[in-house]
C-alpha cells in the first residue's frame, strides 16, 4: 500500500457527474488548486448496499464541508452512465438522489491504481494475453488533499467497513487548526480543544493542564 501523505496528490481527468444530473467529460481536481480543500474517497460499485448509505451520508454534512472551504468528491469504477443512471433512483429505492457533489467515472482503473486503492491485481500471462486476479474495484480509500494538491491524510477501509463522517470532518478541521494556530494536535484533539506548541516547554505546559 502505498502512503501518498506529504505527497502530491496523483493528478487526473475523467468522465463525472456534476450537479447530480450533468455529465462532463474533463472533470479535474486542478480546478481547486489554490481555491479548496478537496476529500476525495473511493467506494466499490454503483447499486450495492454500504455504498450509498456514506454517499448519503456525506451529501448529508455537505453543508459543514462547505462552511470549511472543502469540496467533496467521490470516485467508483463504474462508467459515467451508471452512475447518473444511481442518481436517479430515490434512497427509498437504493438510489442516490440527491447526491450533488462530483462522482468520477474511474472506468479504465488508472485513478485507483494511482492511488493504491484498486483491489486485485492484472497482469500479462506467457501468451502476451491481458489477466486478471480477483475483482477489480476500489477499496474505500479516502484522501484530504490541502489548497496546494498535497495529501494530508489518508484511510483505506476493507469492502464491508463503512467509513465516518464525523472523523473526516475532524480531520479537516484538525488540519485547518494547525495551519491557521501552528500548533499541533494531539490524541483525541477535536474543536474547541487546546492545541499544543511543538516544543518541550509547549508539550510540558500541555500535559500539566491535561
Amino acid at each position: 500500500m502505498s502512503v501518498l501523505v506529504g505527497k502530491k496528490a496523483p493528478s487526473f481527468t475523467a468522465a463525472a457527474v456534476i450537479n447530480g444530473e450533468e455529465i462532463v467529460d474533463d472533470f479535474s481536481l486542478d480546478q481547486y488548486l489554490g481555491k479548496k480543500y478537496v476529500v476525495l474517497f473511493f467506494y466499490p460499485k454503483d447499486f450495492t448496499f454500504v455504498c450509498p448509505t456514506e454517499l448519503h451520508a456525506f451529501n448529508e454534512r455537505k453543508a459543514d464541508f462547505d462552511k470549511l472551504g472543502v469540496e467533496l468528491v467521490a470516485v467508483s469504477t463504474d462508467t459515467e452512465q451508471s452512475h447518473w443512471g444511481w442518481l436517479q433512483l430515490s434512497k427509498d429505492h437504493g438510489g442516490i438522489q440527491g447526491i450533488t457533489y462530483p462522482i468520477v467515472a474511474d472506468t479504465n482503473k488508472t485513478i485507483s491504481n494511482n492511488y493504491d486503492v484498486l483491489a486485485g491485481s492484472f497482469y500479462y500471462d506467457e501468451d502476451d494475453m491481458l489477466q486478471a486476479e480477483g475483482e477489480l474495484v476500489a477499496y474505500r480509500g479516502l484522501f484530504l488533499i490541502d489548497k496546494e494538491g498535497v495529501v494530508r491524510h489518508q484511510v483505506v477501509n476493507d469492502m464491508p467497513l463503512g467509513r465516518n463522517v464525523d472523523e473526516t470532518l475532524r480531520m479537516v478541521k484538525a488540519l485547518q487548526f494547525n495551519e491557521e494556530k501552528g500548533e499541533v494536535c494531539p490524541a483525541n484533539w477535536d474543536e474547541g480543544k487546546e492545541g499544543m506548541s511543538a516544543t518541550h516547554d509547549g508539550v510540558a505546559s500541555y500535559l500539566s493542564q491535561n
